[in-house]
């Protein structure tokens, strides 16, 4: 029988936004509202905040979370999500869920979840959602995705893809979402490869498993959430989780 769990990586030491996890928004620590929205999902078994920083810890601790301490020294939040998996007993898969995106659609993550437990050999998993109509898709901060017919994805990038020589065919790539779910055995083997060549060229981690020849199935999301990784993305986190507390509430 398959289990799944969210595991939400969080630490201290942003470069851009130290302390992120803790600061407050609506009143809660914004990994609260993270952690919050994974237990609201559907398909899941436990929900565990992964993290090295004690001051995290604590904070899940109080609102109630299941915490899972790691070392300091990992370089990205797949790796952290691999050293608590490595841990976990009778898990057949992880979902990584973002720890800054505090109104992540609930039902996305029950969407990955779903797609795990009835489809046995995807190995890996991701999202994506439609570009809105005047978004910059040359921006190098929005990754895109492109996939073949059956919903896997044929590559990812920073930079326009594809090349569009007729426009009147032309094909629309899909915005890449950062959250991923794992079959654990792979999960184990995707952190002991080494880094890729296209990898290192695009700093976009799920291309070592394209590298591979790894398929990613990338499900589609129906909405887009505000992640936070400066203090000038808070207001739209913001106007993001009051929006979610809108359609909750049939507004």
């Amino acid at each position: 029988m398959k289990k799944i769990v969210a595991i939400i990586p969080a630490r201290w030491g942003s470069t851009r936004f130290p302390g992120k996890p803790l600061v407050p928004i609506l009143g809660k620590p914004l990994i609260q509202h993270v952690w919050e929205r994974c237990c609201e999902a559907g398909g899941l078994d436990a929900v565990i905040v992964a993290t090295d920083d004690m001051r995290i810890a604590q904070a899940a601790f109080d609102f109630g979370a299941e915490v899972s301490i790691t070392k300091s020294s990992h370089q990205t939040g797949t790796d952290r999500l691999g050293e608590v998996a490595a841990r976990l007993r009778g898990v057949s898969h992880v979902i990584n869920v973002q720890g800054d995106e505090p109104a992540i659609d609930p039902t996305l993550i029950s969407k990955l979840a779903g797609t795990l437990r009835i489809e046995p050999k995807i190995q890996m998993i991701t999202a994506s959602a439609a570009f809105p109509a005047k978004a910059d898709r040359s921006n190098p901060n929005q990754v895109k995705v492109i996939t073949d017919v059956a919903g896997n994805a044929i590559y990812f990038s920073r930079c326009a893809i594809p090349f569009v020589r007729e426009k009147s065919a032309a094909a629309h790539p899909r915005q890449h979402l950062g959250i991923y779910g794992y079959e654990l055995r792979f999960l184990k083997q995707f952190v002991a490869w080494k880094p890729t060549p296209l990898e290192k060229s695009e700093s976009l981690e799920q291309l070592r498993a394209v590298e591979h020849a790894v398929k990613i199935r990338v499900v589609e999301a129906a909405r887009r959430s505000t992640g936070v990784d400066t203090p000038d993305d808070i207001a739209g986190a913001i106007k993001d989780l009051r929006a979610l507390y809108r359609r909750r509430a049939g507004k």
